[in-house]
């Protein structure tokens, strides 16, 4: 039988409408623009991959393409230049839609606008891969999609022979306004038989949650970690981290490199466009980690990390 609500899986509560007042009257959700120009972007295409190698691209905000396992991977896509609610995109889609591989799988880590995007899944083929939490697929199959794959946290499909397992996030769903947590929040680890682990978050307050994947997936080698969208943190903190909170995830994780994402986009909330860049470098830096596996990569860059043999 198909759940009616995933409420019960909240680890903070939601919003109460006193806390929307609030928040209207100090000022509202958007942040300054001025120095948009600061956010790094570069469309350069998308390179050839080498033998024996994955890669990764950052489309914008929670969009990647991953390259891994021998298949092409699209997380949340967003190549829309606006979306519900909030002003046009500050910075363009790092890859032109027409620049893409053909698409193997896409995962989705919850329904909101700025993860799931009706304009860009109508471009995709019907017969594409859709893996989405427990209670999306609906949305997917409404739209003609065949091939659509539910699951609940802690399960795994296979695509490919890449597996995906579906993870906890501390975070809620509603796509309009009656049907708030009818459909399964999370995020994605992706484990390719011979290449490296990656993990993408989707969205998420930070919490116990991170050290739990980390024990159940050792040895992430990429986790695409939201760093935007934070601000004011009385409001924002059960459900979006910081930059700061970033980098303590990442520790719980066990994983090696970050790939920021959740940023330099859309203006969702008070901060500074250009701030989480700023704050992950300074965090990173002062937890002492290693340069090199801060990939706070500009719009349409794309790195790489070789394969297991």
């Amino acid at each position: 039988m198909t759940r009616v609500s995933y409420r019960d899986r909240l680890t903070s509560p939601l919003p109460r409408p006193l806390d929307l007042l609030r928040i209207l009257r100090e000022g509202g959700f958007r942040g300054p623009t001025d120095n948009a120009d600061r956010i790094p972007v570069l469309r350069a295409g998308l390179p050839a991959l080498e033998p024996g190698t994955s890669s990764w691209t950052w489309v914008g905000h929670s969009t990647y393409l991953v390259r891994t396992g021998g298949i092409s991977i699209l997380t949340d896509p967003v190549w829309s230049a606006k979306i519900p609610g909030v002003p046009p995109r500050l910075t363009p889609p790092g890859l032109a839609w027409a620049d893409l591989p053909e698409i193997d799988v896409v995962v989705i880590s919850h329904d909101h606008y700025d993860h799931l995007d009706a304009p860009t899944i109508r471009r995709l083929p019907r017969n594409t891969p859709i893996l989405v939490g427990a209670g999306l697929g609906r949305w997917f199959r409404k739209r003609g999609f065949t091939e659509v794959i539910e699951l609940d946290w802690w399960e795994s499909a296979d695509v490919g022979g890449v597996r995906f397992d579906f993870t906890p996030a501390h975070h809620w769903s509603r796509r309009s306004a009656f049907d708030t947590c009818r459909s399964l929040w999370g995020g994605w680890v992706i484990s390719p038989e011979q290449g490296p682990r990656s993990y993408h978050c989707g969205d998420s307050g930070y919490g116990r949650w991170f050290g739990e994947i980390g024990g159940r997936y050792p040895d992430i080698e990429v986790a695409m970690m939201p760093i935007g969208a934070y601000e004011p943190r009385w409001f924002m903190r059960a459900v979006h981290m910081d930059p700061a909170e970033a980098v303590t995830a990442l520790a719980d994780l066990g994983a090696r490199r970050l790939a920021a994402m959740h940023w330099g986009t859309f203006v969702l909330t008070r901060e500074p466009v250009e701030q989480p860049l700023e704050l992950i470098r300074k965090e990173w830096a002062a937890a002492g980690l290693d340069a090199a596996d801060l990939w706070a990569m500009a719009v349409g860059e794309t790195r790489t990390v070789r394969d297991r043999t």
